[in-house]
């Protein structure tokens, strides 16, 4: 009878463990299912409809694989002007200022010396020489020519002749580059003034001088630039140079003034390293008309050197929160809702809209995600 009771007792034990771990198991069960359910993110069909969100699963984009760089906007050589003095002097008119326009030939400053009389002088003296020692040069060669004179007087007078026709042109020279007519001066119309013109059509980017200041030919009175070709001067490190070639596209900004992308192309690589380990660049604009570029702007400027496929989603697809970036992957669906997971991705470089997903191995190829609306719902 014992050993009966016994057993019913063992019986009843074993029957009331084994209702416990159904019920442990059946609420451990149920946990997890809520926890799944509240990490899941539920939007209607009718407001996925009305949101315009779209589904779309990683896409194979090209994406520029590209050498950052920095440099300026410059113009050829030719398109710049250091304006200064033949001879030096005192300004008497410097009637421009910084940002004028001057067209080639314009009249820049005047410039006032008394040398400039004395210059003219000696050429109006020496070209009233000339007529006598040619007519005294030619005799002597006639009476040489004849035993009447000697070799030595021929020869004093030849000298004489030449040397007074040396300086004669010296001076008509040195008069023409000043701008003083020769022509006048014989005349005798003297100045003590000299005109300094534009060489080239363009906008004054420098005045070193004022009215009253004495200029020597060494001295640098204004620059002159002429913005109507401009171009790139970049400068690309050692490491990098091996991977730049002629024709290559690059896009560059103008940092301190615009956000607007411009482009421009490889023209010329140069040959000698910079003392700081860089090889210039020269590059041409794709578009110079409808830009505002001044001789001298910073520039960030990216060469695009080659491309590769890699891995991606719409830029709208992916939502940064504190310096994370995340999607939302559709995890099921039933008739009247999207369930949508939130999932961490690692982000390269963007172009053209799209992003490179860096972990797009750990998503199956037929992965969806939430490629536009992403923000209403993870945003906020």
């Amino acid at each position: 009878m014992k050993c009966i009771l016994y057993k019913i007792t063992l019986l009843s034990i074993v029957i009331s463990l084994l209702n416990c771990t159904s019920k442990e198991k059946t609420t451990v069960e149920e946990t997890t299912s809520n926890t799944n359910a509240t990490n899941l993110i539920e939007v209607t069909k009718a407001q996925f409809k009305n949101s315009n969100m779209t589904l779309g699963k990683l896409e194979e984009k090209s994406f520029p694989t590209i050498v950052s760089v920095n440099g300026m906007v410059d113009v050829p050589p030719e398109n710049k002007a250091i304006v200064n003095a033949k001879m030096g002097g005192y300004i008497k008119t410097t009637p421009l200022l910084i940002g004028d326009k001057v067209t080639k030939g314009q009249i820049l400053v005047t410039i006032e010396n008394p040398e400039f009389v004395t210059l003219q002088q000696n050429y109006m003296e020496i070209q009233g020489q000339l007529s006598y020692l040619k007519a005294d040069f030619n005799r002597q060669k006639t009476m040489l020519a004849e035993n009447i004179t000697s070799q030595k007087s021929f020869l004093k007078a030849e000298s004489n002749y030449k040397t007074a026709l040396a300086k004669f042109n010296g001076l008509h020279k040195q008069l023409t580059m000043l701008h003083i007519s020769p022509e006048n001066v014989l005349n005798g119309n003297f100045t003590s003034e000299t005109t300094i013109y534009a060489p080239i059509s363009g906008s004054v980017t420098k005045v070193y001088v004022n009215r009253g200041s004495y200029v020597s030919p060494a001295s640098i009175i204004m620059e002159i630039i002429d913005n109507s070709h401009i171009h790139l001067e970049l400068s690309v490190f050692e490491k990098d140079i091996l991977k730049i070639k002629k024709e290559q596209e690059i896009n560059f900004k103008i940092p301190d003034a615009s956000s607007k992308v411009f482009k421009a192309e490889v023209h010329l690589i140069g040959t000698a390293l910079e003392d700081n380990r860089t090889i210039k660049v020269h590059a041409h604009l794709e578009d110079e008309s409808h830009s505002n570029f001044l001789t001298g702007m910073f520039v960030n400027a990216d060469i695009i050197t080659d491309s590769v496929l890699e891995k991606a989603l719409p830029n709208e697809a992916i939502v940064v929160i504190d310096d994370k970036s995340f999607v939302l992957v559709l995890n099921k669906t039933d008739e009247n809702n999207y369930y949508f997971e939130q999932k961490e991705v690692e982000i390269k470089e963007s172009n053209n809209g799209y992003k490179v997903v860096k972990n797009a191995n750990t998503f199956s190829p037929n992965t969806q995600f939430l490629t536009r609306g992403t923000y209403n719902l993870l945003g906020e």
